[in-house]
């Protein structure tokens, strides 16, 4: 009895499968870019639009050039990091502390005006990321543009951002 429960379970089990040449091929290659994770506007209430508020608050002190107000969303253990990528294709990578990236949105004459677009957001418990391209306009004119990616933890039910990274260029950039 043994031998035959061994020999029924070293049997392949591929009885009503087809054979390997009838599989289909392989899926094809995944796109270069990947659509948003969350192409629709989440639902009010939601942890989603509770993150985006978050992003709304930075981006509008941003704009405003109110470093106060960019300061009041961010966890003090945190940092930033931009990727420069040069006309030549040459990237610099530089981090910067919250001070040091407070001190570039102090008050001024030129009008700032950052804007986020297709902003995919992911969520796991009191963990939370924001992937979005933007656009980066001093006066009016396109500065520069790339993609912004924000994380945030939630800590005693409010969600502040932990750590921002964004890429840099001056090429290729919608008017």
């Amino acid at each position: 009895m043994f031998l035959s429960l061994l020999a029924l379970a070293l049997t392949p089990q591929t009885a009503g499968l087809p054979p390997p040449a009838a599989n289909p091929p392989r899926s094809p290659r995944a796109p270069d870019r990947l659509p948003p994770a969350n192409p629709i506007a989440p639902p009010d209430g939601s942890d989603e639009r509770a993150v985006l508020a978050v992003v709304d608050t930075l981006l509008s002190g941003i704009n405003a050039r109110d470093a106060t107000a960019i300061g009041a969303v961010l966890r003090p253990a945190g940092g930033a990091t931009v990727v420069t990528e040069a006309q030549g294709g040459a990237s610099t990578v530089r981090y910067l502390t919250w001070p040091e990236l407070l001190a570039r949105f102090q008050p001024g004459p030129e009008r700032f005006d950052e804007r986020i677009s297709d902003a995919a957001v992911e969520i796991d418990g009191d963990v939370a990321m924001v992937w979005a391209p933007y656009v980066f306009r001093i006066d009016g004119k396109v500065h520069h543009c790339g993609t912004d990616h924000f994380s945030l933890v939630r800590e005693n039910g409010r969600w502040k951002i932990a750590a921002l990274a964004w890429s840099h260029r001056t090429a290729g950039c919608p008017a």
